[in-house]
């Protein structure tokens, strides 16, 4: 399971024309998940999503996460994330999980988000073709493991 995390000023998801997610200030999450991804490891990167630390402080540094902030999450599915690229000129999906197990390892990672951050956590449709429009602050972009 991994996550690129991007810390933006704004962030929408939308499926055939219709924002289904949309945040202001905060984090957008992009989750790849890969086969045998557990119940712990999305527990594990809910916390690391919410509680790392790229936010400035009043002295400027990254020393503030989106808990302490009180800033926006919206989770995103995407498979690619999870693709082989070693080699060649095109990705393979092997490496990524199977529809069904990736969707119930996504909720269970959700669900642990919006538990631990309960008034700030929005999503976009599984499986769904999704656009994702996002203003990134800073560039502000980091790959996070459980």
């Amino acid at each position: 399971m991994l996550a690129l995390i991007q810390r933006v000023t704004q962030a929408t998801v939308t499926v055939d024309g219709t924002p289904v997610g949309s945040i202001g200030p905060g984090l957008l999450a992009l989750v790849g998940v890969e086969p045998g991804d557990t119940d712990a490891q999305a527990r594990r990167l809910a916390q690391r999503i919410l509680g790392y630390r790229i936010f400035d402080d009043d002295a400027g540094k990254m020393n503030r996460s989106l808990q302490e902030i009180d800033g926006k999450l919206l989770l995103v599915s995407q498979f690619t994330l999870a693709a082989d690229t070693r080699s060649g000129m095109r990705p393979g999906f092997s490496t990524a999980a199977a529809p069904t197990e990736a969707e119930r390892t996504f909720n269970q990672l959700l669900d642990a988000c919006r538990h631990l951050h309960p008034h700030g956590v929005e999503t976009g449709r599984f499986g769904a073709h999704m656009v994702v429009s996002l203003v990134n602050d800073g560039p502000a972009t980091f790959l996070l493991r459980p």
